[in-house]
């Protein structure tokens, strides 16, 4: 029986001392509150425990990295690579991403309310990655699966190399990358963006729906040179 909520103040902690305390307590609580993250970088690092996590203020660099089970809600922006190589769980950001939001992730959500840098999704294996802003340049370069939805514009060379997978857009794509081409959304396309996106608050009309295009493979084998 796990015993409901448990406070850490990380402001006098290294980053390894925090992710000792993070999972030593893990299967202990129910739900983590991480108080005066400073921007720490590497927090909650490989945590493969079903637990809340709520980290109040920003963080740094590879939050929530090789999370497997966690629900992790940042109430802040966070640095680069934020959820790399999650495998599971959920990784909710209120604020801002820096780059590489998602890379190589095998499974699980990352949400950013507002934007995210560059090269988000990069080399993801599958899983779901939502932007509720603008995403930077090569977003989804060397995708092989998952999906990312991207609420606001997109920057240049999008969908680079792209494998597998498909990039969701509402905005504007500044240009697409190698063997990526944009499309438009079928009825079953604009019914699984209405479910991913409800549940996690995202509040759009029909006509936004309709909007939405979608950026794929041209090839699920690209060949590159001569």
């Amino acid at each position: 029986m796990k015993n409901n909520v448990y406070e850490i103040d990380l402001s006098k902690m290294t980053p390894r001392e925090a992710n000792e305390s993070i999972i030593g307590n893990a299967s202990k609580y129910d739900k983590i509150i991480l108080k005066n993250p400073h921007a720490m970088h590497y927090l909650i690092a490989g945590l493969v425990e079903e637990v809340d996590i709520e980290v109040d203020g920003s963080t740094g660099y590879f939050i929530g990295t090789m999370n497997d089970k966690a629900n992790i809600k940042v109430n802040g922006n966070v640095g680069w690579f934020a959820g790399d190589n999650m495998t599971g769980g959920k990784l909710l950001i209120e604020g801002s991403a820096g780059d590489g939001v998602g890379q190589g992730i095998y499974g699980g959500k990352i949400i950013v309310r507002k934007d995210a840098g560059a090269r988000t999704g990069e080399i993801m294996k599958n899983g779901t990655i939502i932007v509720g802003g603008n995403s930077g340049f090569m977003t989804g370069i060397f995708m092989m699966g998952g999906r990312i939805v991207v609420l606001g514009d997109l920057g240049k060379d999008i969908g680079e190399s792209i494998i597998r997978g498909v990039i969701y857009v509402l905005g504007e794509v500044e240009s697409l990358g190698k063997n990526a081409t944009l499309v438009d959304i079928d009825d079953e396309n604009k019914k699984e963006l209405k479910s991913l996106l409800s549940k996690y608050d995202f509040n759009l009309n029909s006509s936004d729906y309709d909007s939405f295009r979608k950026i794929i493979p041209k090839s699920k084998r690209p060949f590159y040179g001569k």
